[in-house]
């Protein structure tokens, strides 16, 4: 009953927002980088924070210094999404809610070096998940896949985290795709959303690392990191701007130039990534090797799709 009251409560809240961000011109206008054609409300992903509010608050304030760097991230992501915030601002914003987050995971005994290169790494993979946001349902579907993912091992491998918390995350996105996983999206997650669902995720992949010692646990977020990771390797080599706007990911590729249905790149995603999951727990006993096999397999799909197609892009 609690969490169908939860339901209840996000969607109203994504509803109330809709009114305020239709009132106030909170909009996503395309250009000739977007992936989209229509104008359409931006920031309904609010509702994950909002999410993470209502879980904190009734939940006896668990994970205080989470919440805390979540609310800043958060806070001037939304600013971001309305009037702009330059890179520098956005960058300290960051860098503060990392620093808080690493409170929340005890990492202070570590050296200042490794503090460091966890500092670099977090904000890359949070950059990273932003950029991924770029079509119908990609960072919705995919990041419900990954809760999922969170959910299971929580359940049937190793308690590592309050499955509240899962519960929440779950419902959020469930709510935000509801009106973003279609052909014509009711709204667009914004900085908002997409940062601080990564901001959520980076926690709870945190705590399973910190909690199991494995790292080969990142395969969780596999799909996404090499798509991102070869991406800015591709932007390199052509000597582009690696944080300037483009169509030059895997999934725009597909959605642009191939011209195929949002949806049905967002569920490619979010499959492949389920299905390299269930791999890797039927494998678990060899599972480094199956991380490496994975990202090569994946290397390869991803510099064949650019090989092939990536002209087209080009010619656009």
């Amino acid at each position: 009953m609690y969490y169908f009251i939860l339901l209840i409560a996000l969607l109203s809240a994504e509803l109330l927002y809709f009114r305020l961000a239709d009132n106030f011109n909170i909009i996503d206008k395309p250009n000739e980088r977007s992936s989209h054609t229509r104008i359409t409300l931006r920031g309904g992903g609010i509702v994950f924070p909002v999410g993470i509010l209502i879980y904190f608050f009734s939940n006896g304030f668990e994970y205080l210094w989470f919440v805390s760097g979540l609310l800043l991230i958060a806070g001037v992501s939304f600013v971001d999404d309305i009037r702009g915030v330059s890179q520098k601002n956005r960058l300290l914003f960051h860098m503060t809610a990392m620093l808080l987050l690493f409170c929340q995971w005890e990492l202070f005994s570590l050296s200042w070096y490794y503090l460091f290169l966890v500092l670099i790494f977090c904000i890359g993979i949070i950059n990273a998940y932003n950029f991924m946001d770029g079509i119908n349902g990609i960072t919705g579907g995919y990041s419900l896949a990954v809760i999922g993912m969170f959910w299971y091992i929580d359940r049937y491998v190793v308690s590592f985290i309050d499955p509240g918390l899962l519960y929440v995350t779950g419902l959020s996105l469930l709510v935000f795709n509801f009106f973003n996983f279609r052909k014509k999206a009711k709204c667009f997650a914004g900085d908002v959303g997409s940062v601080s669902m990564a901001f959520v995720i980076l926690f709870i992949l945190g705590k399973l690392i910190l909690r199991t010692q494995d790292l080969s646990y990142m395969i969780l977020l596999v799909v996404y990191g090499i798509d991102s990771l070869l991406t800015i390797v591709h932007r390199i080599i052509l000597r582009e701007n690696i944080f300037e706007a483009h169509r030059k990911h895997a999934y725009q590729l597909l959605a642009n130039e191939l011209k195929w249905p949002h949806t049905y790149v967002a569920t490619i995603y979010m499959v492949l990534q389920i299905l390299i999951f269930v791999g890797y727990e039927w494998l678990h006993e060899w599972r480094f090797y199956y991380l490496m096999g994975v990202v090569l397999t994946l290397s390869f799909i991803y510099c064949g799709l650019i090989g092939k197609y990536g002209k087209l892009h080009c010619n656009h």
